[in-house]
């Protein structure tokens, strides 16, 4: 997994791209998280565009990171959620745990000010 870390005004995007499996891609994410959460950001897209398969770690990675996230009171949302993905979180009912959007944009913009 590689990942990307930039700021588009308050929110923090995280882009992953590639195979999310746990193991160390859980600690860099953890880690990018609180590094910008103890800066104060607290509201975080993940874009998961670039992202070609997921296993049950990856999406602990992605839970972990919500939990993070609320516990810091701000909010996560996932942008670019492709079709592979989409069905992985119907399939464990995490659909509904996740706020998704078509695009970065949109995450964006949904954030309440």
């Amino acid at each position: 997994m590689k990942l990307k870390a930039s700021e588009h005004g308050s929110v923090l995007i995280i882009e992953l791209k590639g195979k999310i499996m746990g193991g160390p891609d859980a600690n860099m994410f953890r880690d990018t998280l609180k590094e910008h959460l103890d800066k104060g950001v607290k509201k975080v897209v993940v874009d998961l565009g670039k992202v070609d398969w997921m296993n049950s770690s990856g999406l602990g990675i992605l839970i972990g990171g919500l939990t993070t996230v609320k516990n810091a009171d701000g909010e996560m949302k996932l942008a670019r959620v492709t079709e592979k993905i989409k069905s992985l979180l119907m399939i464990t009912k995490l659909i509904q745990v996740f706020d998704s959007h078509e695009t970065v944009e949109t995450a964006i913009a949904s954030f309440s000010e």
